[in-house]
């Protein structure tokens, strides 16, 4: 009886150490969802009826985590066909998808051991990767539109926008998300506004949530993050929330950057956007913007 239950016992823990180490790799699908018009409202903004039906409404683009033991990749990804008939969905398969690196989506690739985080975007012809991080932007949550302008004669570099204040507060809210128990952040950004010639503070709050049971540390937005691997932001107009999680095979060359991948520092990044404004601007008729006022949505790689 005793050797019956050793076996029993030895079978029943190969299958558990089997079950974790098929646990450390897989791919979790996130949604995101934007709505220009519910972000223009949270940042203060007072749009007429016409021009909020003039405004495109709310679309969803979906993004995949891919990870295993050791190293993650994030991306944009599309419904496409399959000619093999493989992949879910009556047939479809999914496709990864680089974007432009001026404002567009982007790649991020992960390496847990070092905690190093590259983003990869292609950029005139050229395939760039940039190290970057993890960590709280103090820029602003993710919907923030930034209210800019120049007087006609100004040719000068427009001013710098002053950084909201950031408050970041720890709740006891918890939910789940694809089966984690997850954790809620708060992080509250308050910036002072300028409408209609009258200056007032506009608060916008962004909800993070996060599970430290994934064993990684991950955000899709990189500049959203405080701990652990966060499965939703959440805020007014602008969420990003993992729908499903699937376990199986990754391989190392899904999430490791390309190795065509040419370096470039986020100094020498902001000097070649620079540079596109100021020939955007040449380009212009008039030569700058003149007196009207620009629009920028700011915020993480959504």
């Amino acid at each position: 009886m005793k050797k019956i239950f050793l076996a029993l016992f030895s079978v029943f823990t190969l299958v558990s150490v089997a079950d974790a180490q098929k646990k450390t790799s897989g791919a979790i699908q996130f949604e995101n969802t934007v709505d220009p018009a519910a972000m223009a409202a949270a940042s203060g903004m007072q749009i007429p009826d016409q021009m909020k039906a003039r405004m495109p409404s709310s679309s969803k683009s979906n993004f995949e985590l891919l990870f295993n033991a050791t190293n993650a990749s994030y991306m944009p990804v599309e419904e496409t066909e399959d000619s093999n008939g493989g992949g879910s969905g009556g047939g479809m398969g999914r496709m990864m998808m680089r974007f432009g690196g001026a404002g567009g989506n982007r790649e991020y690739y992960y390496s847990f051991a070092d905690q190093k985080l590259s983003e990869v975007f292609d950029l005139n012809d050229t395939t760039y990767y940039m190290p970057s991080k993890l960590e709280l932007s103090t820029s602003g949550p993710i919907g923030s539109f930034r209210m800019g302008g120049r007087n006609s004669g100004d040719t000068a570099n427009a001013k710098p926008v002053v950084p909201p204040r950031i408050e970041v507060v720890k709740t006891d809210a918890t939910k789940k998300i694809i089966g984690f128990d997850c954790k809620e952040v708060i992080v509250k950004s308050t910036r002072s506004v300028k409408i209609l010639d009258v200056e007032r503070d506009v608060t916008e709050e962004t909800h993070i949530w996060y599970t430290n049971d994934l064993g990684f540390n991950f955000s899709p937005n990189p500049k959203m993050w405080t701990e652990g691997a966060v499965l939703a932001i959440e805020g007014r107009g602008n969420s990003t929330i993992a729908k499903s999680i699937e376990y199986r095979g990754v391989s190392a060359k899904d999430v490791t950057a390309p190795k065509k991948a040419r370096l470039i520092t986020e100094a020498d990044y902001k000097t070649k956007m620079d540079n596109m404004m100021k020939r955007f601007r040449n380009n212009r008729p008039g030569g700058n913007f003149g007196g009207g006022r620009a629009v920028v949505i700011g915020g993480g790689p959504f």
